[in-house]
């Protein structure tokens, strides 16, 4: 009964939004109610635009705190010292436990989102519309369930595996099982859904055959299938439809926002409020103090500074310094914030901010407008890269790998020098360097570590667990309601 009553409660918080130029670019109106809907062409566009627009969600970013980015050797907790201390701050040591409600929230937003996919699923399918119209919107539908379950499989392993509308209390499907699923998903996207561009102003930002494409080719890396990760990141690096940005600030920048280098993102307003149509992503990132932009989480350690080589501009582009001017704006910081401390590991930490998300303006609403990649060019380039090194194919990882770099260097030859070696163990930490200094700040250093084993070796100095700290624990309250359906990932039963 109370699972019921939480699927019931699902449908009374969905957010349709206009089906307006630009499609994600209007906030959210309206709200549905499960009785007969989808059932006209004007309701499947409905609720394949309140999909996408569970990935604005506040909650939707792991719980509103980048908390990959915080476990990983990249970034720090942020703000200050005293703020979410007790909850965020043991994400740092790997003292989290299975109570922390921010694992709760993400879990249930991630579960909305596939809900919502769902709706689309199975309801657009029995409407009498145009076919090609109604096939896209499965495909879009179907192109989100891959994403949230990609999410939720890296984050928990095995989980829960909810593909149709009738409540229920389900067991752990296999971490094979949603594997399986998400590649299904992405081969159907893949033959349903038009390039990016072939879509008109309208519909910018909306999934389409080339992300469905990188998107197979980043989960058959974490399968271990070299070869299936190489074909389709190549049939997008070979489709001429995406190039990087010129500028590295532009990867991420409101200048670059649905630019040549996004391969996926979402579109956010500048104002406060998912019914704004803002994101809160940035914000909690956002520059805290002086000027006010934000919370001033996930704060890059000296360990992600140190990274980059000499001369690397993409260091500038990826930390904001104390004293530097954005936009006509000093950045002068937050003044109950240490300039520089000593964090929970005995190393020092100094003040800083992730410029990734940084948005013009000097006051708190333009940062809930930054326009979140989760799939740039750059990072199908080092799939592309190690997929097929690891195929034993040296030479040609080196195109994408110094591709890259190329772009990372601006003109400066005499900086970021290509790199000529083809031996498959050194090419292999070079090209996972690459990732972690190209994509900082962006959601993906931890999750590479872990499926590239070496999240031990990195991480264990932080208080990283083996067999543990791979995966977070199934939110406890979860647990209870299934009453003894769930099991608990290993590690964390007590």
């Amino acid at each position: 009964m109370k699972n019921r009553k939480l699927y019931q409660l699902i449908w009374l918080f969905i957010f349709i939004p206009l089906a307006c130029e630009d499609f994600l670019e209007k906030p959210p109106q309206g709200e549905l109610t499960q009785s007969n809907f989808p059932s006209t062409s004007g309701d499947a566009l409905l609720a394949t635009n309140a999909v996408y627009n569970t990935m604005r969600e506040s909650n939707f970013s792991s719980g509103l705190f980048p908390l990959h980015d915080i476990m990983s050797d990249d970034a720090n907790k942020g703000s200050n010292p005293d703020d979410a201390a007790a909850s965020i701050g043991p994400f740092d040591r790997f003292e989290h436990v299975k109570t922390e409600p921010a694992i709760l929230r993400w879990w249930n937003t991630l579960y909305k989102a596939v809900r919502r996919a769902n709706v689309v699923i199975e309801r657009v399918p029995t409407i009498a519309m145009d076919e090609t119209l109604r096939n896209r919107y499965v495909g879009e539908a179907k192109f989100l369930r891959a994403f949230f379950y990609f999410d939720l499989v890296r984050a928990w392993g095995g989980v829960p595996m909810l593909t149709d509308l009738e409540p229920k209390v389900l067991p752990r499907s296999s971490k094979d099982e949603i594997y399986d699923l998400i590649e299904e998903d992405l081969l159907f996207a893949i033959t349903a859904l038009p390039e990016k561009t072939q879509y008109g102003s309208a519909d910018i930002g909306r999934a389409s055959k080339g992300a469905a494409k990188a998107l197979l080719a980043k989960v058959y890396l974490f399968r271990g299938n070299f070869a299936g990760a190489a074909t389709y990141a190549l049939e997008v690096i070979n489709s001429g439809i995406y190039n990087l940005e010129p500028d590295f600030d532009n990867a991420n920048s409101v200048s670059g926002e649905q630019g040549i280098e996004s391969v996926f993102e979402v579109a956010a307003f500048g104002e406060e409020g998912l019914e704004n149509g803002g994101n809160q992503y940035g914000n909690v990132q956002g520059v805290r103090g002086s000027p006010n932009r934000g919370w001033g989480f996930n704060r890059p350690t000296l360990s992600l500074r140190n990274s980059f080589e000499p001369g690397d501009p993409r260091l500038e582009s990826t930390v904001i310094f104390l004293g530097e001017v954005l936009d006509g704006v000093t950045i002068i910081g937050d003044g109950i914030t240490p300039d520089a401390s000593i964090d929970s590991h005995g190393q020092a930490e100094i003040e800083s901010y992730n410029q990734k998300v940084w948005t013009p303006g000097n006051n708190v609403p333009p940062s809930f407008g930054h326009n979140r990649r989760f799939i740039r060019f750059s990072d199908v380039l080092l799939i592309a890269a190690e997929a097929l090194n690891e195929n034993n194919n040296s030479a040609e990882a080196l195109v994408h790998l110094n591709r890259v770099r190329q772009r990372a260097r601006e003109g400066d030859n005499a900086i970021l020098a290509d790199i000529v070696t083809t031996d498959k163990d050194q090419l292999r930490d070079i090209i996972l360097h690459e990732r972690r200094v190209e994509l900082a700040l962006e959601g993906h250093r931890f999750w590479d570590l872990v499926r590239t084993n070496k999240a031990a070796t990195v991480l264990g100095p932080l208080g990283f667990i083996s067999g543990t700290h791979e995966l977070l624990p199934i939110p406890q309250t979860e647990i209870d309601l299934s009453q003894g359906a769930l099991a608990q990932n290993p590690g964390w039963e007590n």
